[in-house]
């Protein structure tokens, strides 16, 4: 397994992404469900809701989930059959391959925050190639106030690319869906897979490699405290 970083401005290329009058930022819910509905993503029911079609994977895909193996995680993670470890080299290359095939795109941005007490919560970026998508993640993680916008720095970035295909030998995918975190890019790589899930469930092992050297347990769960609860 390779420990070597190559020299990638994550950042630089994320933002040279995110240049184009084909962006779009922080739209409400309402102005996203008729995105995707244009855009044919998906369908209204007749209560209102949209409805959207995940295609081959209906749920989560624990198997093509991976975490790169750097000198952040080496020590730190329990690595075999769930912690499934990827070469930081193949990251590289696969985040620059799925960064490319969304060039000139039309992409949908959140900026969000992922818990709600504002002294762990965990700035987050959420670039989508679909407009459910978006909408998705604005209804699961928490939106900041409008004067929190101003100051909002994501400290993590998704980039979900559901319409790019990963070729295993290539890539070092077990197949052509991927969900790889890297906490040195601080960056999760979602594609092959329509399951909006899995930017949820991402950003939850995020948290939970994050919290506990802070001395906080994150739990997959809410609780009320105080006397009258």
């Amino acid at each position: 397994m390779s420990q070597t970083l190559p020299a990638l401005d994550t950042a630089s290329a994320l933002e040279t992404l995110l240049k184009s009058n084909k962006v779009h930022r922080n739209l409400h819910s309402g102005i996203l469900v008729e995105h995707a509905v244009r855009r044919g993503e998906g369908l209204l029911a007749d209560n209102g809701a949209v409805v959207a079609y995940t295609g081959k994977y209906t749920g989560r895909t624990p198997k093509d989930k991976f975490t790169v193996k750097d000198p952040v995680t080496t020590e730190l993670v329990n690595w075999g059959d769930v912690n499934q470890p990827f070469d930081p080299e193949k990251f590289d290359a696969l985040f620059e391959r799925v960064v490319g095939s969304l060039r000139g795109k039309e992409l949908f941005v959140q900026d969000l925050y992922a818990g709600a007490d504002p002294r762990y919560r965990l700035p987050i970026r959420v670039i989508n190639e679909y407009a459910w998508h978006n909408l998705f993640v604005r209804a699961l993680f928490v939106r900041p106030k409008k004067e929190e916008l101003k100051t909002h720095h994501a400290e993590f970035t998704i980039v979900a690319a559901p319409e790019f295909q990963a070729d295993p030998k290539r890539d070092g995918t077990r197949s052509e869906a991927f969900i790889v975190v890297s906490f040195t890019r601080k960056v999760v790589l979602i594609g092959g897979t329509k399951y909006a899930g899995e930017m949820k469930k991402s950003i939850f092992s995020v948290m939970n490699f994050l919290l506990p050297p802070r001395n906080v347990f994150p739990m997959h769960c809410s609780a009320n405290v105080g006397q009258e609860w």
